[in-house]
């Protein structure tokens, strides 16, 4: 993993059928391996937030991963952008 102050943070909004088929648990681990930290989570319009801690390397592993995602989803949008380290940073990566 690399140093702290090389971290950068991303967060995405994925839409389709993304709740209720593991896609938050699947997420996390994909994401975990990577070194990333942060959560996915639900959104009331049936999507998923997931923002991600780490380096621009598993940051970019984990966005190519979320444009298909597990199984039994259907990713029909993913929208990214990059944001801010949250301050503190999450220490794990949840499924909040």
């Amino acid at each position: 993993m690399t140093e702290a102050n090389d971290n950068r943070a991303r967060r995405w909004r994925v839409s389709g059928r993304v709740q209720g088929v593991f896609f938050r648990a699947s997420t996390q681990k994909q994401a975990r391996p990577l070194g990333l930290t942060g959560h996915a989570r639900n959104l009331p319009d049936g999507s998923v937030e997931v923002l991600a801690v780490g380096s621009p390397e598993a940051l970019d592993r984990l966005g190519a991963w979320l444009q298909e995602g597990p199984r039994q989803a259907r990713v029909d949008d993913l929208q990214a952008e990059d944001v801010a380290v949250p301050q503190p940073p999450p220490e794990r990566f949840t499924t909040g």
